[in-house]
């Protein structure tokens, strides 16, 4: 019954959501166009339940033919704790990224850049809640006990996005997300997602 109500949640909450912010779609596309050259949205491989692939969608916030290696090594490192929290150390990619557009880091900040995960969420890739989808060359990198994570769904925020969220190291917040995973109910997801639309109209969501 669980599974038949969540997926009918996400139903409802992407439909409504890409009604309603069309008028924002269509607007940030425009912006896009205008400030840098490239496509208006920017997709990548990412990894759903039992680690299969699936092709997630973002608004683009970095400058087209950007060296994505730095990444690979970003990530290995992160994993391994050398960063400490995630957001505390000032080498952290997502505040000092010089791929990224002035626009792009807009929509970072204020979260809109994943607006268009929606489609994900239609399409049955993500849910509107669940543990966030890792990278390829991220699972690569994962010890075992990380892969629990990847039992049920991902989704567009989570557990960890609303109570660590920058405070925390990736270990940490895999541990969320397994929390997650074994507390998961309806009650929890909505839970979330009031929590999510609150750091959001309120300016504290964060990297």
């Amino acid at each position: 019954m669980y599974k038949i109500l969540k997926r009918l949640l996400d139903l409802i909450g992407s439909v409504t959501g890409i009604i309603l912010l069309l008028p924002i779609f269509i607007i940030i596309s425009i912006c896009i166009k205008l400030t840098s050259k490239g496509p208006i949205l920017f997709w990548e491989t990412r990894l759903g339940q039992n680690a299969k692939p699936f092709t997630s969608y973002k608004f683009r916030t970095m400058y087209v033919n950007n060296d994505r290696s730095y990444d690979q090594e970003f990530v290995k490192n992160l994993i391994d704790g050398k960063y400490g929290k995630i957001g505390e150390n000032p080498t952290y990619k997502l505040k000092h990224d010089p791929r990224v557009t002035p626009l792009g880091r807009l929509l970072r900040v204020t979260n809109i850049d994943e607006l268009p995960q929606f489609i994900n969420v239609l399409k049955g890739d993500l849910s509107l809640v669940g543990p966030r989808p890792p990278l390829l060359y991220e699972y690569d990198n994962y010890e075992e006990w990380h892969k629990e994570r990847l039992s049920i769904k991902p989704g567009i925020t989570g557990l960890w996005q609303v109570t660590g969220r920058s405070s925390t190291t990736f270990d940490e917040m895999v541990q969320l997300d397994i929390e997650y995973v074994r507390k998961r109910s309806l009650i929890l997801d909505i839970k979330i997602l009031i929590k999510t639309a609150y750091s959001v109209i309120s300016g504290k969501a964060a990297y």
